[in-house]
């Protein structure tokens, strides 16, 4: 055994590293035990885990290994000093992200991600949230870091001290060390592919996969699919982008008569109900994290008095889905209309910065004036970048109303209150006389640590910033912008739409949870139907073409989203939807989930909670691989802009 006892420092840091995800593995176990042990063989939570927590110790031994095997004994005391830096920044690193997970998991019912990675890039919003609503996360946290890195620096020369064993020996050895490290790391040397996320993926619960993993390994994990334009094709399958197409237009209500350029290949001409010399305006407010579940009118928590009055004059979608869980990926449905991808929204992709489709750039094509307006810095998720690059003129944000010198009601972390964004939209649509115009207006208050002046509703629980108290806020401001803009002239030439960016949790237990996709939507305005419910399945992606259908103009448009207004009863409803890296393709009942390398899944869905396991129907399943190989296919082509 002396022979080996120059491996000594890395078998330390190997046992180190297993005892901190192991130990952390139960812990969550024992957190969420009562909904993972209702999976069946639940219990390969563990055997998978240590298979994964190998693969990242093989990772991280290599280069340990190397300099073992290979530096001379003369220089071992300068070895172990780089080996001791080396071991504790990483096992740092592993047990940071274990006591960070709890309060991840909790959110986002996944394992860190890329979402977390995103998030480092705003450290001062970031920081602000954390200490103004999970101030004792930090506290734990702080704490147990401080400890581990006092006993790491303690123990650590000690622990990771190189021992010197006979040269030729160890070069000797080396070839087997490094066959077992690269078999480990690989995790199979019988499958083509490495191990990844997706071998872990043993049930049809995101959150029990996703405990047999551990939180350094989807972080590395993520940094690594941050190149962010990925290859739907060597995700979910190949299919030919011709085939793609026509199976998004087989779902399109669009007469093959009206599409207008094979070079672009979904650009179609859309009439609208009633063509005007003078088309209305178009106001898009989206709100941040308002699920159905808390809408009065849907059936929710009684939190949206105002939405729940103003359902009463104008058309409530009832049964609308997302598109995905964050910001980005809303906003890419609404404003551009945009399929969900396996990449990042097109919001944040380096190839939609400018010549890609919006209602921005079709709106100021035909005269209009267009504008974004936020709260916050509309630099967040690469916001301001994208519609200004996309036919948004106007981008009024937090360093406008910084300077404007104006009162405002309330300033947060991520800036100014909904009701300062509202009466800020309105002064600005006054100003702009007869003059038409598009405005996306973006909130901000429903979003962790919930916070909003006082004194504007009567609070639905305590304590005050709680998720439920800042919905009721975010309603109060809804019903101002309306109180505010009916008494205008502007307000009887205009459509209006409410609609939410995601629910404010996506969490279940099935792989995709469905009904915490779905979202309120309300259209407003001149000839929409008032009081009346849409209960048809529907999408994210349909609102923009059943808004421009109301506008009153002719248009040509390469959004895939279906004009509910021209839709016969007996055309099925479909929503599609991006949970993390899993995509769902849901018609009416039936739904196809596709995961990253794995074989297509389909469910019933029923009660919109539960998914029951069902035979795959080969063509459902194609068309759902057709929506996704269609969006990565436009994307890159740059076939997805204006004519």
């Amino acid at each position: 055994m002396k022979k080996l006892q120059f491996l000594k420092p890395l078998l330390n840091f190997a046992f180190i590293a297993l005892l901190i995800t192991t130990i952390s593995r139960f812990v969550l176990f024992m957190m969420y035990k009562d909904r993972v042990i209702s999976v069946d063989n639940y219990w390969e939570i563990f055997p998978i885990g240590l298979r994964i927590d190998l693969i990242l110790i093989c990772y991280l031994s290599f280069i340990p290994a190397v300099l073992l095997s290979f530096l001379p004994d003369k220089v071992a005391k300068y070895t172990s000093r780089f080996l001791t830096i080396y071991f504790i920044t990483f096992l740092f690193l592993i047990f940071f992200m274990e006591i960070v997970s709890p309060d991840f998991i909790d959110q986002y019912d996944t394992r860190p991600n890329k979402l977390f990675l995103e998030y480092l890039i705003y450290p001062k919003e970031v920081a602000n949230m954390l200490l103004k609503g999970r101030v004792w996360t930090v506290i734990v946290v702080l704490a147990l870091s401080g400890v581990a890195l006092y006993f790491g620096f303690k123990k650590g020369a000690k622990l990771f001290q190189v021992r010197p064993t006979d040269y030729k020996y160890r070069l000797l050895l080396f070839p087997l060390l490094g066959f077992f490290l690269f078999w480990g790391a690989r995790g199979s040397l019988t499958s083509k592919r490495p191990v990844n996320p997706s071998s872990a993926m043993f049930s049809n619960d995101q959150l029990t996969n996703c405990l047999a993993l551990n939180s350094t390994y989807t972080l590395f994990y993520a940094a690594y699919g941050l190149k962010n334009e990925v290859d739907a094709s060597k995700m979910y399958g190949k299919m030919d982008p011709e085939e793609a197409i026509l199976r998004v237009k087989k779902y399109m209500n669009v007469s093959e008569d009206n599409f207008t350029d094979p070079n672009l290949p979904l650009t179609h001409i859309q009439m609208p109900d009633t063509l005007m010399n003078r088309p209305y305006n178009l106001v898009i407010f989206l709100q941040e994290s308002l699920g159905a579940e808390f809408v009065g009118s849907l059936g929710g928590m009684p939190l949206t008095p105002e939405l729940d009055k103003l359902a009463k004059e104008g058309l409530l979608f009832s049964r609308l889905y997302s598109t995905g869980t964050r910001s980005v990926r809303g906003i890419e449905a609404v404003a551009t209309g945009f399929l969900p991808s396996p990449s990042e929204s097109v919001v944040k992709l380096s190839g939609a910065q400018t010549d890609f489709f919006t209602l921005g750039a079709l709106l100021k094509q035909a005269g209009y004036n267009t504008s974004f307006i936020y709260g916050g810095m509309a630099n967040f998720d690469n916001m301001a970048s994208f519609f200004n690059g996309n036919g948004f003129d106007n981008i009024i944000d937090e360093s406008v109303f910084d300077k404007d010198g104006n009162t405002y009601a309330f300033k947060g972390t991520w800036g100014y209150s909904d009701e300062d964004l509202v009466t800020k939209a309105n002064e600005y649509f006054k100003s702009l006389g007869d003059k038409p115009f598009f405005s996306f207006m973006f909130s901000s208050s429903n979003h962790d640590p919930f916070e909003f002046p006082d004194g504007r509703i009567e609070l639905y629980e305590q304590p005050k910033n709680t998720v439920h108290n800042a919905i009721k806020y975010a309603d109060f401001s809804i019903g101002k912008f309306f109180e505010l803009a009916k008494k205008e002239d502007y307000f009887k030439n205009t459509i209006f739409v409410v609609i939410a960016d995601h629910n404010t949790r996506t969490y279940g237990k099935n792989l995709v949870p469905i009904n915490k996709f779905r979202i309120p939507a309300l259209i407003v305005g001149p000839n929409v139907p008032q009081g009346v419910k849409y209960d048809k399945l529907s999408s994210q992606i349909d609102i923009a073409p059943t808004l421009l259908s109301f506008v009153g103009m002719k248009v040509e448009t390469p959004m895939s989203g279906r004009n509910i207004l021209q839709l016969a009863d007996s055309i099925p409803g479909r929503a599609i939807m991006q949970f993390h890296d899993i995509n769902a393709f849901r018609v009416e009942n039936q739904v196809v989930i596709m995961q990253p390398n794995k074989q297509p899944l389909q469910f019933e869905v029923k009660n919109d909670t539960t998914l029951v396991p069902v035979e795959l129907d080969t063509e459902l399943a194609k068309d759902a691989l057709g929506h996704v190989i269609a969006a990565d296919y436009l994307y890159k082509e740059k076939k997805y802009r204006l004519k």
